[in-house]
């Protein structure tokens, strides 16, 4: 039997096309308005140029982007004003948590992100954080008096206090009645 030899395989496409466009709105992942960015040349053609989130960078449309640069500058200004007001609210404001305890004044459960930002918009600041702003490393297992980071911006970050205490159990009555 001979050798039978098998050329090297070989790609039809090499590479996927790119192509360059410029962003009409800020999307996340990808940009911001104003920016160039490439992109595969389906995704623009079959998404963001019919959704109107962004068009071809021609010389044409280069000429545009002065015109987006100042609205994005007028919204980044804009932001960065409302992350600072919320700022000023949430430094004011000292929320009052309760921890659900057992006998002996073992904790259930804990405190989380997700209470932290419920017990911020139903009191009186009325600011809507996500969850995400909230800087937590861990639940809150235990009473006292806490401090957590919350991220409005990449720009302002403040402090949120918060004072936890007891619910439900032995060690709730002592610790209500010293309040």
């Amino acid at each position: 039997m001979g050798v039978y030899y098998r050329p090297p395989f070989q790609k039809r496409h090499t590479a996927m096309a790119n192509v360059e466009v410029i962003l009409k709105e800020k999307i996340k992942g990808l940009g911001a308005e104003a920016d160039v960015v490439k992109v595969k040349r389906g995704f623009a053609r079959n998404f963001l140029v019919p959704q109107g989130k962004a068009f071809e960078a021609s010389a044409g449309n280069l000429r545009h982007l002065n015109h987006l640069k100042a609205a994005r500058a007028e919204r980044e200004a804009k932001e960065l004003q409302e992350a600072e007001k919320i700022a000023s609210k949430l430094k004011k404001l000292k929320l009052k948590l309760t921890l659900q305890t057992g006998q002996g004044g073992k904790a259930f459960g804990s405190i989380t992100n997700m209470d932290i930002s419920k017990a911020v918009l139903e009191s009186n600041a009325k600011v809507e954080l996500d969850r995400h702003q909230i800087q937590l490393d861990k639940p809150i297992k235990n009473t006292g008096n806490f401090e957590v980071q919350v991220k409005l911006h990449a720009d302002v970050t403040c402090f949120l206090k918060i004072a936890v205490t007891a619910a439900g159990g032995e060690g709730a009555e002592d610790s209500e009645s010293e309040e």
